[in-house]
């Protein structure tokens, strides 16, 4: 799943990959697939790439969008034809050279004048979104676009405060850090080291956090993304060239039969909130 270790992990690759770039040829839906999702009709899509030119990534949240324009300097203002690409959940982006082979399954495959490809396809749901820039409308894109990144200065604690202020007291810490897009790109999977590293439980209520909690819980959410994206992304996923990122995840579904790597004690498994959360109860405790 795309979060924002991730998202910016790529977005940089495709930076130094494909920026500057002519789109030449696009191929849509080659293997569909029920829950890769389009915008509007992907048969336009060749229609709004060929004879584009790759001019900046941006990254968003987990949302990746890629700005195209009919030459190779972008300028929104005077250009009713530019394009942007829009790629996130659980949307799998490869690079590919040109002596490289492709693969066989894909949803939105995009070639470049130099004989190299982009690769698009959805593993389990991907949005895979082709539109004029002047018609693009997506609520979750324009929110993510609104809000800071956790990577910012922008993103404070007197900041992170008022998003505690926002919401029910009763609402626990993976309702409050991993739904509602309160705080976009940050998941279920980066949810789990970032509790981890605060000492808290996942099920915590926001009631119940002390001042001192707060604070520990905002300097590990910028301590443990910055450690993600710094290490390339997590090792649980995968980056544009198809290798695994470079931080170690703490817990995942991959690590909780291991011991605490703190106290030493069992790690539990549990589904909580349509997902699936790991903690220490030891290190993590839940008070009543």
């Amino acid at each position: 799943m795309i979060e924002i270790p991730e998202s910016n992990t790529i977005a940089n690759q495709l930076n130094e990959t494909i920026k500057g770039k002519k789109v030449v040829g696009v191929v849509t839906n080659k293997s569909p697939h029920k829950f890769a999702f389009f915008y509007e009709d992907p048969n336009e899509y060749s229609d709004m790439l060929k004879g584009k030119f790759v001019t900046n990534v941006n990254v968003y949240g987990g949302q990746i969008e890629i700005l195209l324009a009919e030459n190779s300097s972008y300028s929104e203002e005077d250009n009713e034809n530019n394009t942007i690409i829009v790629l996130s959940d659980d949307a799998q982006i490869r690079y590919i050279e040109k002596d490289e082979d492709l693969p066989e399954k894909h949803q939105l495959l995009i070639r470049f004048d130099d004989s190299s490809y982009l690769v698009c396809s959805a593993k389990m749901y991907a949005q895979l979104h082709v539109s004029l820039l002047k018609d693009y409308k997506n609520e979750y894109h324009d929110i993510a676009k609104e809000k800071p990144s956790p990577l910012s200065d922008d993103f404070d604690i007197k900041y992170f405060e008022d998003l505690l202020e926002e919401v029910r007291p009763t609402t626990s810490l993976k309702a409050f850090i991993a739904t509602k897009q309160r705080i976009p790109g940050i998941g279920n999977g980066a949810l789990q080291d970032i509790l981890f590293n605060a000492k808290l439980h996942p099920k915590i209520k926001i009631k119940k956090l002390s001042k001192d909690q707060i604070e520990t819980l905002f300097n590990s959410i910028k301590y443990t993304l910055d450690e993600m994206v710094k290490n390339g992304g997590r090792n649980t996923e995968k980056d544009l060239f198809g290798n695994n990122g470079g931080y170690e995840v703490i817990l995942s579904s991959k690590t909780f039969k291991s011991p605490c790597p703190f106290c030493g004690g069992k790690l539990n498994k549990e589904p909580y909130l349509g997902g699936t959360v790991y903690y220490c109860p030891n290190c993590q405790k839940l008070d009543d």
